[in-house]
């Protein structure tokens, strides 16, 4: 029980962090999708004990993007890559309740613990699953952002719950 309170406890400080960093921020910071509809070839990559993905969607497209990390998920659990389903067991996506920056919708991904090295590139993900749905998965998923998103590399300084 003590592991899933903390847990709970790094998600929900993760979650409050995202939210004052988006309203404080708003799109200073912000990287914005390919505009193409091509794959980029950007990797994603995580390289330290954890990540954040803070998302800003258009508030009329969320029913697309979770559509979109609906296929996500099946991309990563059926995934015969060990790796895709290391990233499986501990990336999480979190919806905020408070309105984001220009009234689009805060979605965070959380990776803990991070699978270093490894591409988080969701088209790249989409495209090994679904090949041949990879373009419309992918026009489908960038043209839910309303002002892009901040990937972040978090390296864990103090764990509160450890004397």
């Amino acid at each position: 029980m003590r592991i899933s309170v903390n847990r709970l406890a790094f998600a929900g400080l993760l979650l409050t962090l995202c939210a004052r960093v988006a309203v404080v921020y708003g799109g200073a910071q912000v990287t914005p999708p390919a505009p193409s509809t091509k794959p980029t070839a950007q990797q994603h990559l995580l390289t330290s004990d954890s990540g954040i993905v803070l998302n800003f969607i258009k508030a009329d497209r969320t029913a697309d993007f979770e559509a979109v990390i609906a296929k996500l998920k099946e991309a990563l659990q059926k995934s015969s890559k060990p790796e895709r389903r290391q990233q499986a067991e501990s990336w999480k996506v979190y919806r905020s309740p408070e309105p984001g920056p220009a009234g689009s919708v805060l979605y965070v991904f959380t990776m803990n613990p991070a699978v270093k090295g490894v591409d988080y590139t969701v088209s790249t993900i989409l495209a090994e699953a679904f090949p041949a749905d990879a373009m419309a998965l992918l026009k489908q998923y960038s043209e839910a952002y309303a002002a892009g998103y901040n990937f972040v590399n978090l390296t864990l300084i103090q764990d509160l719950s450890k004397p």
